[in-house]
């Protein structure tokens, strides 16, 4: 058995409202700019305002 593709992967995922997410991690409404159901900014400076011993980091390439 070979290896998924990205898309395969990606599909195979059940997408969550990002706001369900940002909820869960602490982060409010007033935090974030939607853009749809599923994406949104969230402003550097809220990186200085919460303190965490644990972090991730996202990276987005392209966006189509």
């Amino acid at each position: 058995m070979g290896y998924r593709s990205d898309i395969e992967i990606a599909q195979a995922c059940k997408m969550e409202p990002i706001r369900e997410i940002a909820k869960k991690i602490h982060i409010g409404a007033d935090d974030i700019e939607n853009y749809g159901n599923y994406k949104a900014k969230i402003g550097l400076s809220l990186l200085n305002e919460k303190e965490s011993p644990q972090g991730r980091l996202i990276l987005v390439t392209a966006i189509t």
